[in-house]
Order: C-alpha cells, then sequence, then structure tokens
C-alpha cells in the first residue's frame, strides 16, 4: 500500500466541508442557502462532526435563485434558523439482489424487519427510463394469480398493470396478499404506502405470510413518514421490480396505494410553490403518476406486472386521481362495498371490472364462456329492483332464470378463503362448468 492510500483516510477526514445554512423554515419546506444544489439531491441537516446521530435528510424539491426548497425525509424536533446543512451522499441508489428477498426495507433501502443488514448484489441509481414504446414486448402470456374471480373474468397478462379500486375498508390490501401467495412470477415487489402502522405487521404476518414472505420483498413507508419519504419508497419499489425486468426475470410489483402516492406529491408540489389545479392537486401530481405507472409494463425480455391500489374519495370513482389512474392503466378491478357487507370476498364487482388484454391472452372457449356468466349476472343485475319488491315473474327471462338458479354456486365461484388458491386449470374447469350450467351462449 502507497503512502497515499494510507493517508487517503485522513486526508478525506482533514478536507473542509462546504455548509450551508437554513434560512427560513414555512410549513413543510425549508429554505437552504450557501449550496448548490438540484432538484432530487439530498442534504444532512445538523453538523455530523458534533453528533452524527442528531442529523436528518431532506430532500430538494424546489431551486431559486440564491437557495433551495427542502422537505424531510424524516422528523426533525427542532428547524432552527441557521441550522449548517450539507450534501449527503448514497441515498439516491436502489439495492438490487437475490439478498433482499423476504426482507422489509425503508424508503432509503434500509432494512426495518431486525434481520441484520441487507445483502445487495449491488447499489442502482434510483431514477430510471422507461422502456421506449417499440421496445416493449406485447403481452401474450398469462399471469396466473390463484384469485377465480380475476383468473376466470379479469385475467391478467405479463407486463399488464392494473388498477384495484376501491373505498377504504373493502378489501384491496387483503386481494393483494391473495395474488402475492397464488402468483407464479419470480419475485413480488410489495409497496406499502402511507398505511398505518399497526397494519404493516398485520399484513405481514397474517395476509401476506411466511410463504408470501419469502417471494417478496416489501418496502414501507407509514403515514407519519413524510411525504418524500413516501414517494421514494414508491420509487425505490418500482426500481427493484425495473432490475429484475432488465435482467429478463418477470416480477409483479405491488402498490399499495397509488393514492397516497399522489397526496404525497400534493404535499411536495404545494409546499415547493406550485399552484393547486383539480380538487388542491398540483400539475406535478399527474405528471408524476404518468411516469410511475410508465415505468412498469413489459420490456424487450422481461416484465414487470403492476397491481395498484386507489382509494376512491367517498366510493367516488371519478375523483380526479381515480380518473386518471383508469386512464393509463391497462384495466380496472372495481371492488364493492356491498358486497364486502354481504360477507363475500374478495368484494369484485365483475361487471365493473375489465382487462383490456382479455381477448390476447385467453382462449376463444374460456371467452365464451366468461361471457356467458357476465351475461347472467348482468341480467340479474338488471331485474334486481323487481326481484327486491318480488314482481319477477319466473320465466319472463331465461337469464335471470339461470342465474337464480345457479346463485349458490355462482357465488361460491365467485367467493374465495384468504388462505386459498386456485390452479388456473380448476379456475378454468369451473367456469367451463358453470356457463355451461347456464345454458351455455342462450
Amino acid at each position: 500500500m502507497t503512502l497515499l492510500e494510507r493517508l487517503s483516510p485522513t486526508l478525506d477526514a482533514a478536507r473542509p466541508a462546504r455548509l450551508g445554512l437554513v434560512r427560513s423554515a414555512v410549513g413543510l419546506a425549508l429554505e437552504v442557502e450557501g449550496l448548490e444544489l438540484a432538484v432530487g439531491d439530498v442534504v444532512e441537516l445538523g453538523d455530523p462532526r458534533t453528533d452524527a446521530s442528531t442529523t436528518t435528510a431532506a430532500e430538494v424539491v424546489a431551486v431559486r435563485p440564491g437557495a433551495a426548497s427542502c422537505m424531510l425525509l424524516a422528523p426533525l424536533d427542532r428547524a432552527a434558523v441557521g441550522l449548517p446543512v450539507q450534501r449527503a451522499g448514497g441515498t439516491g441508489s436502489a439495492p438490487v439482489g437475490p439478498g433482499l428477498r423476504g426482507r422489509v426495507i425503508d424508503g432509503l433501502g434500509r432494512p426495518i424487519d431486525g434481520l441484520g443488514p441487507l445483502v445487495a448484489d449491488a447499489h442502482v441509481p434510483l431514477g430510471h427510463p422507461s422502456p421506449p414504446p417499440l421496445d416493449r414486448a406485447r403481452i401474450d402470456r398469462r399471469v396466473a394469480t390463484g384469485v377465480r374471480v380475476l383468473d376466470a373474468l379479469v385475467p391478467l397478462g405479463r407486463g399488464q398493470r392494473l388498477g384495484l379500486f376501491a373505498g377504504s375498508g373493502v378489501g384491496k390490501s387483503t386481494l393483494l396478499s391473495m395474488i402475492a401467495r397464488g402468483s407464479d412470477a419470480e419475485l413480488s415487489v410489495i409497496a406499502l404506502i402511507g398505511e398505518r402502522g399497526r397494519e404493516v405487521r398485520e399484513f405481514l404476518e397474517d395476509d401476506l405470510g411466511r410463504e408470501g414472505l419469502a417471494r417478496s420483498v416489501v418496502v414501507v413507508a407509514t403515514a407519519d413518514e413524510p411525504a418524500p419519504m413516501r414517494l421514494r419508497a414508491a420509487q425505490l419499489a418500482t426500481r427493484i421490480a425495473e432490475h429484475e425486468r432488465d435482467r429478463g426475470a418477470h416480477a409483479v410489483l405491488m402498490m399499495d396505494s397509488l393514492t397516497r402516492v399522489a397526496m404525497a406529491q400534493r404535499e411536495v408540489g404545494l409546499s415547493a410553490g406550485e399552484p393547486p389545479a383539480t380538487r388542491g392537486y398540483p400539475p406535478s401530481t399527474f405528471a408524476l403518476l404518468a411516469r410511475l405507472l410508465e415505468r412498469a409494463g413489459a420490456g424487450p425480455r422481461g416484465s414487470i406486472t403492476g397491481l395498484y391500489t386507489v382509494l376512491v374519495d367517498g366510493d367516488d370513482h371519478n375523483e380526479p386521481i381515480a380518473d386518471q389512474a383508469r386512464s393509463l392503466l391497462d384495466g380496472h378491478v372495481v371492488l364493492d362495498r356491498r358486497l364486502a357487507v354481504a360477507g363475500r370476498f374478495p368484494a369484485v364487482d365483475v361487471l365493473g371490472s375489465v382487462s383490456r388484454v382479455a381477448g390476447r391472452i385467453v382462449s376463444a372457449g374460456e371467452l365464451a364462456d366468461a361471457i356467458v356468466l357476465r351475461r347472467a349476472l348482468a341480467a340479474r343485475a338488471q331485474a334486481q329492483d323487481l326481484l327486491d319488491v318480488g314482481a319477477y315473474q319466473p320465466g319472463a327471462n331465461a337469464l335471470v332464470d339461470a342465474a337464480l338458479a345457479q346463485e349458490g354456486a355462482i357465488d361460491a365461484f365467485l367467493g374465495q378463503r384468504l388462505g386459498e388458491s386456485t390452479p388456473l386449470p380448476e379456475t378454468t374447469a369451473a367456469l367451463a362448468a358453470l356457463a355451461r350450467s347456464l345454458g351455455g351462449a342462450a
């Protein structure tokens, strides 16, 4: 070892650090001066030379002449004017590799499961461009989820992006966990964004289970964490899935929820001075959703099948975030509160759900069977008012009669227990038998 190599740690420690200062703190934003910063840079507030444990990371969200607006990545007890600030390193990358399987990490890629340090093959930049449109492989292969109602009536294609739309407490997270358990993907990346802290452990232990966790990477940013941390958690989960796709693998990316990602961006945008637009969401929110969703999907070799939950405000499926997400995704599954109250889970509203790639990944016979079941459900729904008041006369509509006669079989087929996973051939056979009992294409 040369003399310079031996002295290098000493020289690094003696090298002067350029510091900036907090100029003001207004709302959620801190104004920093004295450093040349760009949007997306990470800085540390406090002086690590006195006590490294007292420093707090923040992300630059806007720059102006002579100052930069930053938002905290972790809580800070006192944001005082004159607090020293310096540029941080190593927080703009994502750990990747097989060593992440079965681990739970935060938005900065740090383990929070108490299982020791991560064993990552590499750290890659957090940002990554979406695949060019003409380089994307066509969606022509099916993903078996193990959930009968999805496999039969809203089939999922490899590389498809599907939204799960519902109000709070209708079973979105539970349906995600069922897919994670039953999916045939090589890796599931699960992002829990804005969840209550209590629900995280319950999801991992009760919903996902040890078997599901072993094939998954879970990224967590709870509701009490600052908005930039929630955004970074969504980007980190997407980047881990992208790494799997780039090496030719098939990954499933599950994000719960996309709405809370949009709400985090709303906090960041408004704090950075953006004007509010539709229902208080600044324009950057809708741009972020488009960029984030386009990063998923099929690539030249591998693929990311994206599943995003959308928390509809007041069960209004036409509110801005739900409407924007529906326009960007390749299909949507609607969960109905009335079905959940009635005790049927998963509470999927079949008539309100659609997969835009079903015709390319499902055989003609299976597609015809699904249409028979959909027609029977639609006929029964149209006659529901008459049935409720006892005014329906048997024989008036053959499809309604068939649906009523097979009501128990239909409910048993569409409902499923949490720990139950049905193989795709069994689902296909059950759908065909149900279609025959409904009178075929009549």
